[in-house]
């Protein structure tokens, strides 16, 4: 699977060549130009026609002011400029169809090393023998990055979730526990993300990662090594008890709160360096690298829960997560000698506002995060639309959560075989995901439009739903007309594996074309507040039912899950219809590059 994810890579590697209007300006003489002189005129090009120009790079977003150390021209000089300019007396040498020095997006900034461009002509490297160009290795890097933090939440979700049902550390004993614990989500989420707006405002989106992802693996072993120090003591103290469910019950939000924190980075880095042709062709298979690591990791959780217990599961999850960091700071790294880090954009708007920023304290910092989000979402309709339709989908698939949890508690009483079973579903759900990222979903990309996408998904949904509320019809309810375990784990299973699959390619894909602020703020909030709050939200209701009216049975819930289902076919009704086409997105962001 490694190995299609390579050459994948290197066919997109292939497709950067194939690009014309993505190389670098040819270097100058060394003598001419450096990193701190302006770009002499008194030279001129002796000639510069078409074809000369259409194998130039003219960078929109993060064009840079700064050569490297070998003398190259600075990039994010206009069309206009360099056409301007053709009669100075510039000599350019000719640049051959094998001088791939790929760029896009968020180039320059800081100079180019001069390194880059000292192991091979193109700055491509070779991995298990296939050669990836730049772009191509920095997006492979960060999927690495992704994958092992999918990892690492895959192994924390079943050890969680096991943990909180238990009867013994967890509330198990309580009905209503689950959908409380729920409603804390959106809470923890808002703080993460003014963390996580904090550094991003003051360090950049590179040790914004960095900061999170090493800030969340010290809260996930600190809570196993607590869990594992109680867990002994608890039938004998009652007070260590409680204790131990506190424990539990904050690791429980808290993994529920971090994972899109992390994981919107990861995309927001990547959505910055493909374009959005390349994105509908590689985000599927880039996202089936998760879900074979999820699955893996998944289908590993009895046995390793078997020989280290469930504190011993979330501490590898631990080490896997902080270890993710390595191969992020690589992707950085990659993006920043090749002249396009996302980061150079964060630092020239720094630049912009570096009185108001300089002035600000802790408290308007908080201010201005939401301030800049208000403002982005004036701006960009479509991230409104998406907010609305992440909150329908997540309500929807809490309440099929809370199905499944509830029905499962039921029908497998013991913690550790409960466990293996919430493993092997969730890699089913990785299977059947990678299924669909590696096959079907690169195979229709290329003529099927987003906003069929869209609609088709709560359809399915709906369907699914309404045989949940209506089992009979089936014949698989049971003598107290609740769904089966089957029928529920069913609905579960495809409205989760739609999630990690066709929504997850259809959610990046509408960053792409998108501005600096809308990739790395705006994003950040739909994916922290709008995911979790749709969970919240979902759970506060269920918590309010059952204080006002005593235990939801499957059957209430699945009324509710069919009326969610509804709800959530409007809004990505709605959204369908602001998503651009194929060749809309191209437009925009050929045109974002020139501004």
């Amino acid at each position: 699977m490694r190995a299609s994810i390579l050459t994948a890579l290197a066919a997109l590697s292939a497709d950067e060549e194939a690009h014309h209007h993505h190389y670098f300006f040819p270097p100058l003489h060394p003598k001419k130009c450096n990193s701190h002189s302006p770009i002499p005129t008194h030279h001129s090009f002796p000639s510069i026609n078409s074809a000369a120009l259409r194998r130039m790079t003219f960078v929109g977003r993060g064009g840079g002011m700064s050569c490297g150390d070998a003398g190259g021209v600075r990039v994010g000089v206009s069309i206009g400029e360099a056409i301007a300019n053709s009669k100075k007396e510039y000599s350019i040498p000719a640049v051959g169809d094998g001088d791939p020095s790929v760029i896009v997006r968020g180039g320059g900034g800081k100079a180019a090393s001069a390194k880059a461009s000292d192991n091979d002509d193109d700055g491509s490297a070779s991995v298990l023998g296939l050669s990836l160009a730049p772009r191509a290795l920095a997006t492979l890097s960060m999927a690495t990055c992704m994958s092992l933090h999918y990892l690492a939440y895959s192994l924390a979700r079943p050890a969680t979730m096991t943990l909180f049902t238990s009867s013994r550390l967890g509330f198990g004993k309580s009905v209503s526990a689950y959908p409380f614990a729920m409603t804390f989500i959106s809470p923890v989420s808002f703080l993460l993300l003014l963390f996580y707006g904090g550094v991003l405002n003051r360090s950049g989106p590179y040790l914004a990662l960095k900061s999170t992802t090493l800030g969340c693996a010290a809260v996930l072993g600190l809570c196993a090594a607590v869990i594992a120090k109680l867990d002994p003591l608890v039938e004998s103290n009652p007070s260590l008890a409680t204790l131990a469910r506190w424990v539990v019950g904050l690791l429980f939000v808290f993994r529920e709160s971090y994972v899109q924190l992390i994981t919107s980075q990861h995309w927001s880095f990547i959505s910055s360096v493909l374009t959005p042709s390349q994105s509908s062709t590689w985000f599927a298979p880039i996202s089936g690298l998760t879900s074979v690591t999820s699955a893996v990791s998944a289908m590993g959780v009895g046995k390793l829960s078997g020989i280290w217990g469930l504190q011993g599961v979330l501490g590898v999850a631990a080490l896997v997560l902080g270890g993710s960091v390595i191969f992020g700071e690589m992707a950085y790294s990659i993006a920043e000698k090749n002249g396009f880090n996302p980061a150079d954009e964060h630092y020239r708007k720094k630049k912009s506002q570096e009185a108001a920023i300089n002035s600000a304290t802790n408290k308007n910092n908080g201010d201005s995060l939401i301030a800049k989000a208000r403002d982005v979402f004036a701006r960009v309709p479509t991230l409104w639309a998406l907010f609305c339709e992440i909150l329908a989908c997540q309500g929807l698939s809490t309440l099929l959560n809370v199905c499944c949890v509830t029905k499962v508690s039921e029908a497998i009483p013991d913690d550790t075989e409960r466990a293996g079973w919430m493993g092997k579903f969730f890699a089913t759900v990785n299977v059947l995901s990678c299924a669909l990222q590696f096959g079907i979903l690169p195979a229709t990309s290329s003529f099927t439009e987003p906003s069929l996408l869209w609609k088709g998904m709560p359809v399915l949904m709906l369907a699914m739903t309404c045989l949940l509320a209506f089992p009979k019809l089936t014949g698989g309810g049971g003598g107290s007309g609740d769904p089966s375990l089957n029928m529920v784990a069913a609905a579960f299973l495809v409205m989760k594996t739609m999630e990690f699959s066709v929504r997850r390619m259809l959610d990046e894909m509408v960053y792409v074309p998108l501005d600096y602020e809308s990739r790395f703020l705006g994003k950040e909030v739909i994916g922290v507040l709008g995911y979790r709050f749709g969970k919240s939200a979902a759970s506060l209701a269920l918590s309010a039912l059952t204080s006002s009216f005593g235990a939801v049975g499957l059957r209430e819930l699945s009324y509710f899950a069919t009326g969610t289902a509804g709800l959530w076919l409007g809004t990505a009704w709605r959204l369908s219809a602001l998503v651009p086409t194929r060749a809309q997105a191209e437009e925009a962001y050929e045109k974002m590059k020139k501004e």
